[in-house]
């Protein structure tokens, strides 16, 4: 019986377009619609619900790292319908399932709204890093394989992905695409970094840069001739830059500076809105490409100027988080609360926001691509 109503409730979630599906003890199942959590007008959950839930879709394994750990994810089919990622845990004696939605298909750069003319050419680039961080939720799996698509479906290269788990599944296209997931295939992120240069791999993608090991595994491939992609959960590119270095003693921060500065290629940070003009959420972006000025204020400690060298660098494709957020509510897309939710500088965004109602200040410009410069 439980098989029979998982799979209800995974169609009400995949029907719906939700991005998530919740499943707690003393609340019916609940989905998250365009951000906003939504129950579902069935029973209220009993502990025995849930476990039967969780003993349908669990595998064996996942079902004893539950009992040993407390808490278990991985990845899994629904037929052809789509996939999901869940997360199952222990909380007040009950088991609970969190469970996220992976769109069955790849989407484009322009569907994403990612800057297409500045990703496209750093996902040309033959070495270096780039990172894409947000919160959680934030659509950063989505937005690298985007990435990871375009380099499959134009060049000839090796990708190796390293995820937990994996969620979109790549097929070999123009290029070889091997995904090694964390726990099935290889132990741990760390170890897999440090065999995959032993693979002959053009491009490398690590599901998470979580701990010091392997920052400095990407680090080194980067270093060695390889084009990495990574996520971090920070807010913005100032943000991320600190972060890898404070991950290190503080005896080593001036080297690790010095290999970012020569390695970093990008970071893209990210965060998902409600929309107000049609259903469906849209994407906020901070976009920084390291210029030469924008390694040497990493090499010289001096990040702090980061946000200035963005404010600058618009015909590189650069823009500030708050830049965005303004112009996607000056366009009508979100809302005035959700701007200064996310801002970096909320009283600054709500004093260009009043302005632009009063009609004092214009719409925002949109930053130009590289090679669309003003003649």
């Amino acid at each position: 019986m439980a098989t029979l109503h998982i799979d209800r409730l995974l169609e009400t979630c995949i029907k719906r377009d939700a991005s998530d599906l919740h499943l707690h003890v003393g609340r019916p199942p609940t989905l998250r619609l365009h951000g906003r959590l939504r129950p579902l007008e069935t029973k209220v959950l009993e502990p025995e619900d849930t476990v039967g839930l969780m003993k349908a879709i669990t595998p064996e394994r996942s079902q004893q790292e539950l009992q040993e750990e407390g808490g278990t994810d991985f990845g899994f089919a629904f037929g052809d319908a789509g996939r999901f990622r869940v997360s199952v845990f222990h909380q007040r004696g009950n088991i609970s399932l969190s469970l996220r939605l992976i769109p069955s298909r790849l989407f484009s750069f322009e569907e994403i709204g990612l800057p297409e003319a500045s990703v496209k050419a750093l996902c040309r680039r033959p070495r270096g890093i780039f990172l894409v961080t947000g919160p959680t939720g934030s659509g950063k799996t989505t937005t690298l394989a985007t990435m990871v698509n375009y380099i499959n479906e134009n060049f000839d290269k090796h990708i190796i992905t390293v995820e937990d788990p994996i969620e979109y599944y790549h097929p070999h296209k123009k290029s070889m695409v091997n995904q090694r997931e964390v726990g099935v295939d290889v132990p741990s992120f760390s170890e897999a970094l440090r065999r995959v240069l032993r693979m002959d791999p053009d491009v490398i993608l690590v599901g998470e840069l979580r701990d010091l090991e392997t920052i400095e595994s990407a680090l080194r491939a980067a270093e060695t001739g390889h084009l990495v992609f990574g996520t971090l959960h920070t807010t913005s590119a100032q943000g991320t830059v600190t972060r890898i270095v404070d991950q290190f003693p503080v005896n080593q921060q001036e080297q690790i500076r010095i290999q970012l500065a020569a390695t970093l290629i990008a970071v893209l940070c990210q965060a998902l809105l409600p929309r107000i003009d049609v259903r469906g959420r849209v994407a906020a972006f901070e976009f920084l490409v390291v210029t030469s000025a924008i390694a040497n204020l990493i090499r010289e400690n001096k990040v702090y100027r980061i946000p200035s060298s963005i404010q600058t660098g618009k015909k590189f494709g650069m823009q500030l988080l708050d830049e965005h957020l303004f112009r996607l509510f000056a366009e009508g897309k979100i809302d005035s609360e959700n701007v200064l939710d996310f801002a970096q500088s909320p009283a600054s965004v709500r004093d260009k926001m009043e302005a632009f109602k009063k009609g004092q200040i214009a719409m925002p410009e949109e930053p130009i691509a590289p090679g669309e410069e003003a003649a």
